[in-house]
């Protein structure tokens, strides 16, 4: 790896146009110096996406800073969160300066829409590493959390799912819309504050929605039934679905089931006020879908509409799997 660390930061994560109040002090010292506004809670999160693991070596730089912050952005829009700052540790194997204009742009292309100001982060040699932290803030006690459903809450998801699970399964074969999906996930901020007085819980869709759906429910030991009529799909899935191509064809309901990568948001809501979060998130470009209902026996049932038990074969993506 050739090319200086400061060099690196100067030429290519110090020019972002966002300049927020609340940053004191940002990149370009030994630390950043941040304001909290007064009456608000700070929520942090971070992910790491790993080269060969979270994508792959055809995957374009743009794509790979886009998503590094959007996967960070979809768990603040999971807490009712308004994104402010982020930092960035990048381990690269070598220094190529395109590689990393292309990263920049597609970070900062997103950092930008949301006013979401780079405050610092590091920079190492070795595997292809990506490491965002963002910070958003809250009003006191306002969080969204995964705890809260109750017996008889509506289950929701907004968006569409499987598309970026049946990208990657397809891989080149993939359609533009669907890897476009596994690429560039957007983040639901919107949908995230349209929900912050109405969601009883809420999670982001990473690693499947059974998988999530899941956390969800074991902190308040509840069960769900699911409706897999219900799931709803992309035009793009349905069209893919049928076509001929590479591997076997996924199952029309194990993928929105099972794969992650969409980073939808799962919510649940409260009888009376279905109405209400529907009309506002079909307001939005996401929209929501109604899937099914919390129930007071722990586990998830699938189960097709009209009442037939469905069992599915995966309960989505395990980070650590004994080889």
């Amino acid at each position: 790896m050739s090319g200086d660390e400061f060099d690196i930061i100067s030429q290519h994560f110090t020019r972002q146009p966002v300049a927020r109040e609340d940053v004191l002090l940002g990149v370009g010292d030994d630390a950043a110096l941040l304001l909290v506004p007064a009456g608000a809670e700070l929520v942090v999160c971070m992910d790491t996406l790993v080269a060969g693991v979270h994508f792959s070596a055809d995957t374009p730089a743009a794509a790979i800073g886009h998503k590094a912050l959007a996967v960070n952005l979809s768990d603040l829009a999971a807490m009712g969160a308004e994104p402010a700052w982020a930092t960035l540790a990048l381990t690269l194997p070598e220094y190529h300066p395109v590689w990393l204009a292309d990263f920049a742009r597609g970070f900062f292309a997103l950092a930008d829409h949301y006013h979401v100001q780079l405050v610092g982060g590091d920079t190492t040699h070795g595997p292809l590493t990506v490491t965002v932290q963002t910070h958003g803030f809250i009003r006191n006690g306002k969080a969204l959390r995964r705890t809260g459903a109750q017996p008889g809450d509506r289950i929701y998801v907004t968006g569409t799912l499987g598309d970026a699970g049946l990208a990657l399964q397809l891989r080149t074969a993939a359609n533009e819309g669907l890897r476009k999906r596994l690429d560039y996930p957007q983040p639901r901020i919107e949908a995230g504050l349209a929900l912050r007085k109405h969601a009883s819980a809420v999670i982001d869709v990473s690693d499947g929605l059974l998988a999530d759906l899941g956390h969800l429910l074991e902190g308040d030991d509840l069960g769900a039934r699911i409706d897999i009529d219900a799931l709803p799909h992309s035009q793009a899935f349905l069209e893919a679905i049928e076509q001929p191509g590479p591997g076997a064809r996924p199952a029309k309901y194990e993928l929105p089931l099972s794969a992650g990568d969409d980073y939808e948001l799962c919510f649940t809501v409260p009888p009376p006020q279905c109405a209400e979060v529907e009309q506002r998130l079909g307001g939005l470009a996401c929209g929501c879908t109604a899937i099914g209902v919390i129930e007071q026996v722990p586990g998830i049932r699938c189960h097709y509409r009209d009442g037939r038990d469905y069992q599915p074969v995966s309960r989505g993506y395990l980070h650590f799997v004994d080889e």
